[in-house]
């Protein structure tokens, strides 16, 4: 079951026989083959493009101007959050809907953040998806409901943009010099955004902070 958070009808943007056209974006080839076989049982709906990451999905939405756009969330290089922005800046016009494994109340506010005008998990049920995707179409926003509730208990996101940086690199099992040789900045400086992130997620080391923080979807 999903909800409706937001309402306003959208500017028909379907193709000229009435579908919705939509791009899919997943690093999974047979995620990507298995959602285009099962939307195009839908009489109104296309899907006129794949991507296999965040860059090329912000390039195809450029090229193909779809209705909405379909967004997993972990791919390589550029992820779900910024490929929505992205795609938001190279197709004003196309929605972006995130259908993700990784159902975590982080990853919804900043999906939404960056402009995402749905949030829904891929175990949702075929009829759902479907619905989510005209909802977003015309203009609602459409959130998982079990999500949306547990996104109101969570909080925002404590960590600074420096922080993540550094504890996603300690989760890597770089060390503080090495993670200061990489992003310009003195040891530290880099142990001292450790300790904050570790405060902040209340944590007792950094590899736990960044466990803990990777569940919550603040990385």
């Amino acid at each position: 079951m999903v909800i409706n958070t937001g309402a306003g009808p959208r500017s028909a943007g379907a193709a000229g026989d009435g579908r919705i056209r939509l791009l899919l974006a997943d690093d999974q080839a047979l995620v990507r083959g298995a959602l285009g076989a099962l939307l195009g049982l839908e009489a109104d709906l296309e899907v006129v493009g794949y991507a296999a990451d965040g860059g090329e999905a912000a390039t195809r939405a450029g090229e193909l101007t779809p209705d909405v756009c379909l967004m997993d969330i972990q791919m390589p290089g550029m992820d779900g959050i910024a490929a929505t922005d992205a795609v938001r800046a190279a197709s004003p016009q196309t929605r972006v809907l995130i259908v993700t494994t990784f159902a975590r109340p982080g990853y919804l506010r900043a999906a939404l953040e960056a402009g995402a005008s749905g949030f829904v998990v891929k175990d949702a049920p075929p009829e759902e998806l479907a619905d989510a995707i005209r909802r977003v179409h015309r203009g609602h926003r459409v959130v998982d409901p079990a999500l949306a509730e547990a996104s109101l208990f969570e909080g925002a996101n404590p960590l600074t943009e420096r922080e993540r940086q550094v504890l996603r690199r300690a989760s890597e099992g770089l060390t503080a010099p090495a993670i200061a040789a990489e992003i310009f900045l003195s040891a530290g400086t880099v142990r001292n955004l450790l300790s904050s992130a570790i405060g902040k997620v209340g944590a007792e080391n950094r590899t736990s902070a960044a466990r803990l923080a990777f569940e919550k979807g603040w990385l």
